[in-house]
């Protein structure tokens, strides 16, 4: 076995994970970390959480720890909570983080594709190896030793660049349906291929991903589009097989030719690749999605007439966006702003032109910096032109926030006091007087009760 090369082992979570090993080894059990932050650590990464794997029982674990939670008692499976500051008395019962403690086991049969009938717990740690899904994920690292235990060729793996199931492939994706969603996003995370035999396992079994449940699915593709290879996953979704089954409007994208004076990239498919080829790593999920799908209204709009045309594209998307978000089961407020991102992307086509209320309103927006890099992304992913973006960015610098969202001059109980009913011309009356507001025609209350008295014997005179 050979020992690690140097590499920090200093953060907080890995010297409390480091705890957990010691404190099971000192009770005569076998603990190693395991899995992900093995991986990591060898790739010179600071890994996100730390994993344990050991002999104990859950029983004996939860004796070891206080203030346990057995998450997955029946798989063996015990979170160990830490607190990030220990001397800290007011955080003290605060969960910062947990680290996750499996007891070494061999699973039986997947009958749901999700999770084994029936474990048996062992006290080999190769047994809990082999029943792990890749073989970058299935390292142990001692750390009383400093040595890694590589029962499946894990590290040739990492120095080959390759994501190689651990056994059949075909046996672990039937196990395990997601696991085909997880070797793709691997790949395309740390740049990988995806080793032959379990490529075409995926191919094999890519439609019996919708085993998996919409929530698992929608999970591993928003880590796909933030973790900074987006266009990288979804090349590898597309000849994995996966793509048609977990996104087919994104999968019609493909050969939907544009006008190449506008879009000398090519086809709908290319560009919105180059899109989330722009995402930069930590993008919040919202902004991810809209630039996946801004365009998706485009395959079922399209037609030639002078030219190829896309009308009302925006509209269709946005749409079909918010069902995509309903069928991945996101967050209303999320869907909200992903169908916004969608239905507003073509607006900033016309922000020179726009008069100042209009302008304003479009300004403030919710999140109006995720419609600014939308746009920003938009254009480098086509004529790389940024002169509506600039102006946009400057706009908003420029225009005081109290300017862009002010104090309304008036409301309706002001409308009512004046003598007006109330009635569906309240809503009509109170826009106008926001707009000229907007515009700077109108800047005290007098001047809009002027105005709405002025609109109404027009109204009355046309009526």
């Amino acid at each position: 076995m050979n020992p690690l090369a140097p590499m920090n082992l200093n953060s907080s979570k890995a010297m409390q994970a480091i705890h957990v090993v010691s404190g099971l080894r000192a009770a005569g059990h076998a603990a190693y970390l395991v899995g992900g932050c093995v991986r990591d650590l060898l790739l010179g990464r600071q890994p996100g959480d730390y994993d344990v794997t050991t002999s104990a029982t859950p029983q004996e674990v939860m004796s070891l720890f206080p203030k346990t939670y057995a998450v997955g008692e029946q798989f063996g499976v015990v979170l160990v909570p830490v607190l990030e500051d220990e001397g800290n008395e007011e955080n003290r019962e605060s969960l910062n983080y947990a680290i996750e403690v499996a007891t070494f086991r061999s699973d039986g049969l997947y009958l749901d594709g999700r999770r084994p009938e029936s474990v048996r717990f062992s006290k080999e740690p190769q047994t809990d190896v082999l029943r792990r899904d890749f073989t970058i994920n299935g390292l142990l690292f001692d750390p009383e030793s400093r040595e890694v235990l590589d029962y499946v060729g894990g590290r040739e793996d990492l120095a080959r660049g390759v994501i190689r199931t651990i056994g059949e492939a075909h046996l672990r994706f039937t196990e395990d349906k997601l696991r085909m969603l997880r070797a793709v996003r691997f790949a395309a995370r740390f740049g990988y291929s995806i080793e032959g035999a379990t490529m075409a396992a995926i191919r094999e079994l890519a439609l019996q991903i919708h085993q998996v449940s919409r929530e698992r699915i929608r999970d591993e593709i928003l880590k796909m589009l933030t973790e900074g290879q987006a266009r990288r996953a979804f090349e590898l979704l597309d000849e994995s097989g996966l793509l048609e089954h977990v996104l087919p409007e994104i999968k019609r994208m493909q050969g939907v030719q544009q006008p190449p004076q506008f879009h000398p990239e090519g086809d709908v498919w290319v560009h919105t690749l180059m899109l989330l080829e722009g995402l930069k790593p930590d993008s919040s999920r919202t902004l991810a999605l809209g630039a996946l799908l801004h365009d998706v209204g485009k395959p079922p709009t399209f037609r030639v007439a002078d030219r190829i045309r896309f009308d009302g594209h925006a509209e269709v998307g946005a749409k079909m966006a918010e069902e995509i978000c309903r069928r991945f089961r996101m967050s209303n407020e999320e869907t909200t702003q992903v169908s916004a991102l969608v239905a507003n992307h073509m607006r900033f086509g016309d922000v020179k032109r726009m008069k100042d209320s209009t302008l304003k309103r479009f300004l403030r927006l919710p999140l109006f910096d995720e419609h600014l890099e939308l746009h920003r992304l938009d254009c480098l992913g086509s004529h790389r032109k940024l002169e509506l973006y600039d102006f946009a960015r400057q706009k908003l610098n420029d225009v005081p926030p109290d300017q862009i969202c002010p104090t309304p001059l008036i409301t309706g109980d002001d409308l009512i006091r004046a003598g007006y009913r109330p009635g569906p011309q309240f809503k009509e009356l109170l826009t106008a007087v926001e707009d000229a507001q907007l515009d700077g025609s109108v800047s005290t209350k007098d001047e809009a009760l002027a105005l709405v008295q002025s609109l109404s014997q027009n109204a009355q005179s046309n009526g």
